[in-house]
């Protein structure tokens, strides 16, 4: 890929930077072309688009994906935290093909869904039982439901700017394809706020659901008191508390409810812990899971063809028990930590206005300066800065999110770590004329 003449001009810097994506990928616009007439927009997974177009993937390897074009790339993207044991792991790739072989959907219970039952019961604090979905999305919504059915109540709380799937989605006000719960909102972070609603509300609410750690909203951490206080008030008050976990269970291996010390009644995880197949999964504590045991009296019906194929729960148990282990959990949430911090020490050596937000293997870079992000500010962020260095980062042969997320895999080592960083410093090195000035206006 060509090099590029210094900027002086962001709008002018985002042209030149396009124009020499569009030069380099010509397979991938021509997919992307072909697509549109049969696909809206030419895709199928919204987050997946990206202006002018995004490079159309050919096969993964490692911590690595090959493009059309023939380009490789580090892959930070890591299937948005889905991707966690990398591409083609070969432990899990040999237990797919060798439990395939007998079959994918069975019609009846099989000999793998049990044992990463039993595995997820282990790990995460506040499962004493758990059932399978086929998505994070599928998860959240059984989860509140189940929680509206113990309860009796109709109320849900969630976080403005949050994400809990599809059609639970709350970025910029929400979207007019979520699912008509009815919906209290609360400000992350705001304790005094959140109490003061749960408590006005208290007889009617039936769950407040939340990530300890925004995901899609910029990987802000929720605060100790925060949790805290929902952790007091949803005791109080009867209603039930969910942790979304679908992305954060990554960073730990107990789940990141081991790190914040506050255990929910339910919670709900996904993602990369099908071994990379589809899966979700719902669970908590044993009275409110119990009521889906079909032996019992006025049983909860809880169905869906794929809940338990061979693929995800085999890829999925032996993921789990072979290939993340309790070391490999903590060396690459340290190599993220150690990635996280060495950006922040470039972007303040160079004076932009940016910071990164995260924890382990999941990280932001943000164009808002330090101190300042808030779900709010991350929402209403001038693009053009997150823009130029998305195009920039790619050209530069590291796949990363438009929006600034980060999420590490497995495979990823300190010599990814280290060109990533260089990456970095060259963008800034090169547009720091252009870029917002730490101690400008914000």
């Amino acid at each position: 890929m060509t090099s590029h003449p210094h900027n002086t001009d962001l709008d002018l810097a985002i042209r030149d930077a396009e124009a020499r994506y569009v030069a380099a990928n010509p397979a991938s616009l021509a997919r992307h072309e072909a697509a549109r007439a049969s696909l809206p927009g030419g895709n199928t997974r919204s987050v997946m688009w990206y202006p002018p177009f995004p490079v159309g993937l050919v096969r993964g390897e490692g911590a690595h994906v090959f493009d059309m074009d023939g380009h490789a790339y580090v892959d930070w993207v890591s299937e948005y935290s889905a991707g966690l044991y990398g591409h083609s792991n070969p432990v899990i790739a040999a237990r797919i093909a060798e439990v395939v072989k007998d079959g994918i959907a069975l019609g009846g219970p099989n000999l793998h869904e049990a044992g990463l039952g039993a595995e997820l019961v282990a790990r995460i604090p506040s499962l004493d039982r758990v059932r399978f979905t086929n998505s994070g999305t599928e998860a959240n919504i059984m989860a509140i439901s189940t929680a509206r059915s113990v309860t009796g109540r109709n109320l849900v709380v969630a976080a403005r700017e949050g994400y809990h799937g599809g059609v639970l989605t709350f970025a910029h006000g929400g979207s007019v394809l979520n699912l008509p719960f009815p919906w209290l909102m609360m400000d992350y972070n705001d304790v005094e706020g959140t109490e003061a609603l749960l408590r006005a509300h208290a007889g009617d609410v039936a769950c407040v659901i939340l990530e300890q750690m925004l995901g899609g909203g910029g990987c802000i951490r929720a605060s100790d008191a925060f949790l805290a206080m929902l952790r007091r008030v949803t005791t109080e008050i009867g209603a039930i508390l969910i942790f979304d976990e679908v992305m954060t269970s990554r960073l730990d291996y107990h789940g990141f409810q081991s790190v914040t010390g506050v255990t929910p009644d339910m919670t709900t995880l996904g993602k990369y812990l099908g071994g990379g197949a589809s899966f979700g999964a719902f669970g908590g504590r044993a009275d409110i899971m119990d009521r889906f045991d079909p032996e019992k009296p006025d049983v909860y019906a809880h169905g869906g063809t794929f809940n338990n194929n061979v693929i995800s729960m085999a890829a999925g148990h032996v993921g789990l028990t072979q290939v993340l282990t309790r070391e490999a959990s903590r060396r690459f949430n340290a190599l993220g930590d150690r990635l996280r911090h060495a950006f922040q020490e470039r972007i303040d050596a160079h004076g932009v206005a940016a910071c990164t937000t995260g924890f382990g293997s999941l990280f932001n870079l943000h164009f808002i300066p330090q101190g300042k992000v808030t779900p709010d500010a991350v929402a209403h962020v001038d693009p053009r800065p997150g823009r130029l260095w998305h195009l920039e980062m790619m050209l530069a042969g590291h796949y990363v999110t438009p929006r600034g997320m980060i999420a590490l895999s497995l495979p990823h080592d300190d010599a990814d770590a280290d060109a990533f960083i260089a990456a970095l410093d060259r963008f800034l090195e090169d547009h720091r004329s252009i870029l917002p000035r730490a101690g400008g206006p914000s």
